[in-house]
């Protein structure tokens, strides 16, 4: 019987995860903490080793690291949590699944990518690695879903008044964020979360990861200046350019170092640019979209409230193509595709988002946070679609408030982000 906590609310990654334990011996959840890795693991597992349990002393722990043995003996699936802790549990994991082919023996969750060399194999064939991100609007019960991704894929949605959005509301969600913990939470209550879950990560994570002490001031600085650039196409000479005029605090190698921690806590996660097989690639344009793991990440940065966001529309606007980024990257990864972003480089010609599947069929993506920035969006989207060789299966525009699913003459969708879903 499954270990699922009461109050648990149903992820998009569950169903993936059934599927996975049903091919390979072990999965590994990765994402950054509190974003429900472990209730979303106990919803599959039958058997559980909490390695940070300080309860007991971490005495799983301590076992893990005299013999990893003396942990791997229970109800199967076994979930281990926060596996990184002992990272020998990984290849002795992939020895266990090789022993006897068994499916669906272990979970492993980590919220950092542990560095070390103690892990000898990449687990090919026997570990199955998944990403798991802060909740899609879908999933914490503000989007309706009267849209999927493969609705568009299919061609195969209908219009439908989906009723009025409020810019309050749009902002909310961006505070608030995807975090379990937040979900039915203030504004105000929202913004302490995750200030707290950045100052736990400035005064632990920072060093804790791989045990190098770390200036938590300069964090703070590149923090800062990464949340600057939410959601623009910035090369990390910019960044450490920012954020040296900001204090004249760190050396190149020390401020990319510092990034790279940030990847490793799985709080950035940057949106790379579509495959140039589009156009010659010394026309397209390589650099990633700077994005967080969650826009509420940068409000709690930069103190940001509904109050300060009103008041500087053109920064909302990029937070506003943050949220509805997250919530593309959830979804299309829920069917092994990819999110991508657009640029030529020689005529500025961008696109906010590309959605691609497995089998390389794609969509493309405008995002907007009013309506009257919707005729701008279709002009690009058939700009773009009279350039490139291979055609999108759909071009659609993401609005924060329309206020119905359209079809357009011209062939263009209009969603509000409100109605969408995997």
């Amino acid at each position: 019987m499954a270990l699922t906590k009461e109050g648990y609310k149903k992820r998009i990654i569950d169903e993936k995860i059934e599927k996975n334990l049903k091919i390979f011996g072990a999965i590994s959840i990765e994402g950054p903490k509190w974003c429900g890795k472990t209730w979303t693991s106990l919803n599959h597992a039958n058997s559980v080793v909490y390695l940070n349990n300080v309860s007991n002393n971490f005495n799983e722990r301590s076992l893990a690291r005299m013999n990893v043995d003396l942990i791997l003996n229970k109800e199967y699936p076994e979930l281990i949590d926060e596996w990184q802790e002992v990272p020998a549990i990984w290849d002795g994991i992939r020895f266990k699944c090789d022993e006897d082919k068994k499916r669906g023996k272990y979970i492993l969750t980590g919220s950092a990518t542990p560095v070390t060399k103690d892990i000898h194999h990449s687990g090919a064939g026997r570990i199955a690695r998944m990403k798991m991100y802060t909740m899609s609007l879908y999933e914490s019960g503000d989007s309706s879903g009267d849209v999927s991704l493969q609705d568009l894929f299919k061609n195969k949605v209908k219009d439908k008044l989906t009723g009025k959005v409020d810019l309050a509301k749009i902002i909310y969600y961006i505070i608030r964020g995807g975090w379990p913990q937040s979900i039915g939470t203030t504004e105000e209550e929202a913004l302490a979360i995750t200030q707290n879950y950045i100052n736990d990560v400035l005064n632990f994570d920072i060093s804790n990861i791989d045990e190098i002490t770390r200036d938590i001031n300069k964090m703070r600085i590149i923090l800062r200046e990464l949340a600057r650039n939410e959601s623009t196409i910035v090369n990390n000479n910019t960044i450490i350019n920012d954020v040296n005029e900001d204090g004249d605090i760190a050396s190149k190698n020390t401020v990319l170092g510092y990034i790279d921690v940030l990847e490793k806590l799985h709080l950035i996660e940057n949106q790379v640019a579509f495959s140039t097989n589009l156009r010659s690639s010394s026309r397209v344009g390589k650099s990633a979209k700077r994005h967080f793991t969650d826009p509420s990440l940068v409000c709690g940065i930069l103190g940001l409230t509904s109050k300060s966001l009103i008041n500087d529309v053109n920064f909302l606007g990029f937070l506003f193509e943050a949220l509805c980024e997250r919530d593309l990257r959830i979804y299309i990864e829920s069917y092994n595709g990819n999110l991508y972003h657009f640029r030529d480089n020689t005529t500025g010609l961008e696109v906010d988002s590309i959605v691609e599947m497995p089998d390389g069929e794609y969509g493309a993506i405008e995002i907007k946070l009013g309506t009257d920035k919707i005729e701008e969006a279709a002009k690009n989207l058939l700009r773009f679609n009279e350039v490139v060789k291979k055609k999108p299966k759909f071009l659609c525009i993401i609005s924060g408030l329309n206020e119905a699913i359209i079809k357009r003459p011209d062939g263009i969708y209009v969603i509000p982000i409100t109605a969408l879903k995997n």
